[in-house]
């Protein structure tokens, strides 16, 4: 009450200013005596200041069940008062505050609601405001472009030109667009980005939506497609026709010839051999090819995979009198991977090891962990990786053929390769298996001193 006592004196005698004009006219023009014009004065005060308290108590009361709401959204005070009009009016608020705490609620279940939506959403989708200012972004295109995307203008996460000008060309009201176009980081994918104005801004101010599509298995289909039948058609021709040749010369000048069948039937069984490894490479890095941009995310022993691998290559390394020798640093974390992938990988360069190494010698296999980084899956983070060295004792790679070794069908020696049964895929698709596991292949030889391929291989737990 002592807090209000200043409002309450000074809201009663402005409330009272009328009737002390009053007093002071009749005294003024001698209708009544300042005696009792100071009487009337000092009880018409009293009157109001009983009048009045009631509803000053009630409005200072209303006023702290206000700042108890605005504390605290859930608050229910209750105001008493022995003023009509108080009570009229904190009723009057009461109808308000119930009102209004339902829309809200309505409004937050719905923003909830949306918000659940654009979480699910598998697509990479982005909110931008009038400026070209990315507002909102959801957790598939924070996976994609990383983090930080709130506030950034939209040119520092996509620089293709077609999309800002389609952007820009949606802000200013002109209808929908959609653009295709790629990029290369992390990885590469093409995608298509579909943008539409908003009917209204958001609270936020976005004034368009992106939603991102990814083009990448349909292109990369249609161009792995068109690049089968070209390497296939390229690589089968000189087989093919050489069954042809001795298909028809065993028709002809050789049909009575039994030796020549021998011979002939030979050659044409390690050339039909050679097909149907140079199909199976084919249809395999096609396999490869068409999920690279989808990273395996099982947990591998890598120790496991490659004793398996030289088990299955025993027999053919001590044909040449040679052994594997593993040397595997103690408490290695197990690394993201395919199993079946990973075998291929290591069967490719263990193969290799054994058919251009010196016989005789041994084939290290030394696994560790890596001081390269690697990115991963979400743009901007890293992980610790595991590095696999296979180093052999053959007669080395000259360093300028070192960075076409994994092209498609380049061979350093074809006729040796040809000769030992090579296709020319085979690092080709050890290549497109380590990019697929995120990983990295080095390569480091010498001549006269054999070669190292090194495969570094994101951890699982970091």
């Amino acid at each position: 009450m002592m807090r209000n006592l200043p409002r309450l004196l000074l809201g009663t005698a402005f409330l009272a200013l009328p009737l002390f004009v009053v007093l002071f006219g009749l005294v003024l023009f001698d209708a009544l005596d300042v005696g009792p014009a100071l009487i009337a004065a000092i009880v018409g005060y009293g009157l109001l200041v009983l009048l009045f308290r009631p509803l000053l108590n009630g409005i200072h009361d209303i006023e702290a069940a206000i700042r108890a709401i605005a504390a605290d959204e859930n608050a229910t005070p209750e105001v008493r008062t022995w003023s009509p009009l108080a009570r009229e009016l904190w009723l009057t608020l009461g109808r308000w505050i119930r009102s209004t705490r339902s829309a809200m609620q309505q409004r937050t279940s719905e923003l909830a609601a949306a918000r659940a939506v654009e979480t699910a959403i598998p697509e990479p989708l982005l909110l931008i405001d009038q400026r070209r200012r990315i507002v909102r972004a959801n957790e598939a295109a924070m996976k994609l472009f990383g983090e930080r995307l709130a506030d950034r203008d939209l040119a520092g996460t996509l620089r293709h030109p077609a999309v800002l000008a389609a952007t820009d060309a949606v802000l200013r009201g002109e209808g929908e667009r959609v653009v295709e176009f790629g990029i290369t980081s992390p990885i590469e994918r093409h995608l298509s980005a579909r943008l539409a104005p908003l009917s209204s801004p958001t609270a936020e101010g976005a004034a368009a939506v992106m939603m991102l599509h990814d083009l990448t298995e349909i292109r990369r289909a249609e161009n792995l497609r068109a690049d089968f039948v070209a390497n296939a058609s390229h690589e089968l021709r000189t087989p093919l026709a050489s069954l042809v040749g001795f298909i028809e010369t065993l028709r002809g000048p050789a049909k009575d010839d039994a030796a020549a069948h021998e011979r002939f039937l030979a050659i044409m069984s390690e050339q039909a051999a050679r097909m149907a490894r140079l199909v199976d490479d084919l249809l395999s890095l096609s396999r490869i090819e068409m999920n690279e941009h989808r990273a395996p995310t099982a947990a591998i022993d890598i120790g496991g995979v490659l004793h398996a691998v030289a088990d299955t290559l025993e027999q053919r390394a001590a044909a040449r009198q040679m052994r594997f020798a593993f040397a595997i640093a103690p408490d290695l974390p197990p690394v993201l991977g395919d199993p079946d992938e990973l075998m291929q990988v290591f069967q490719n360069l263990f193969d290799n090891a054994i058919k251009y190494s010196v016989p005789g010698t041994d084939i290290l296999v030394t696994v560790a962990p890596s001081a390269r980084t690697l990115p991963t899956e979400r743009a901007g983070q890293r992980s610790a990786a595991v590095a696999v060295a296979v180093r052999d004792h053959g007669g080395g790679i000259a360093r300028e053929y070192l960075p076409r070794l994994t092209e498609r069908f380049y061979r350093v020696d074809p006729a040796r390769s040809r000769e030992l049964g090579g296709t020319g895929l085979g690092l080709a698709i050890v290549k497109h298996i380590v990019s697929h596991h995120r990983g990295v292949l080095d390569i480091d030889s010498e001549l006269g001193k054999g070669s190292t391929f090194t495969v570094h291989l994101p951890v699982a737990n970091s």
